[in-house]
Parts: C-alpha cells; structure tokens; sequence
C-alpha cells in the first residue's frame, strides 16, 4: 500500500499537468477562429475580383459599400475601366489579411492587372473591407482606385534626356 500511494499522487500530478487550462482552450478557439476569418476575408475578396473579371456588375454592386454612384453608373465605370483582374494565380500574390475588428480588415497583396498594354501589371496595395452581414465588402472608391478610376489627377512629366551642347 505504501508504493501504490505515491504512484497515484504521481499519476493524478501528470494528469492535472498535462491537461490544458480553460485559457488555453479558449486561446486555442480563438486562433482558429481568426484563421478562419482571414480566409473568410480572402475568399469574399477574391469572390469580388472573380465578379469584376466576369463582367457580373450587378452582383459585385452587392459587395460594395459606401458609394455615391447607383447600379448603372457604378457598372458603366467598370464597364469602361482601363485596367480588370487578371485571371487564375496572376490575379492576388503574397496577401496577408489583418483583423482590425470584428467588421474591418486589411487585404495586402501583390494584385495582377490586365491593361490596354499586353502583359500583367501588378499593383501592391492595401485594401480595406468592412463586413456587411455574412459577407465582406469593400467601398466603390478602392474599387475605383483599383481599376485606375481615380478622381485625382496625375502629374507625371516625362522629360527626354537632352544632349549636350
């Protein structure tokens, strides 16, 4: 009896040790948790890119928020943009989501782009979603920015080197 004693302290010791705290399981659901949104966030986003790519304005009108412009005109701006989401694995590279809430996130990625140009033009940016029920959004302006609508004008100068006199 006295050697079965220690060996069920021992035992009982392990046992208590070795399973994890009520912390540690909420820790635990909670990193899956986030995981789980972040791929919610890429998915709805790609959802997006997939419905500009395929000319379904309508439906991508769903996922936008914030925007001045109606179904028509949103959809003839895109229409006529100058650059649309390229295809398959040019389309979004290297993204990394940020959670800022429960209701924003961050995309970053390297996005590919079909232009006037023949080629991919890829664009490193940021890209903020709001979740608007079940489903991520993002605003019209970004929309806009992305497919190279955007109200500010550029200022580029393009100087020729000039010879020597």
């Amino acid at each position: 009896m006295s050697v079965l004693r220690p060996l069920l302290v021992l035992i009982l010791f392990i046992t208590i040790a070795a399973a994890p705290s009520e912390g540690a399981r909420r820790g635990a659901a909670a990193h899956e948790t986030s995981v789980a949104s972040e791929q919610e966030v890429l998915r709805d986003f790609e959802t997006i890119l997939d419905l500009w790519r395929d000319g379904r304005f309508d439906d991508l009108y769903q996922h936008t928020n914030g925007g001045k412009d109606g179904r028509e005109k949103f959809a003839n701006r895109l229409a006529s943009a100058p650059r649309k989401p390229a295809c398959c694995w040019e389309k979004i590279q290297d993204a990394r989501v940020s959670l800022k809430s429960g209701k924003n996130a961050v995309v970053q990625a390297q996005l590919g782009f079909e232009a006037s140009t023949p080629g991919t033009e890829f664009v490193t940016k940021a890209i903020h979603l709001k979740k608007d029920g079940a489903t991520w959004t993002i605003s019209q302006s970004d929309l806009y920015s992305l497919a190279d609508l955007s109200t500010h004008k550029r200022r580029y100068k393009y100087l020729p080197i000039q010879p020597k006199k």
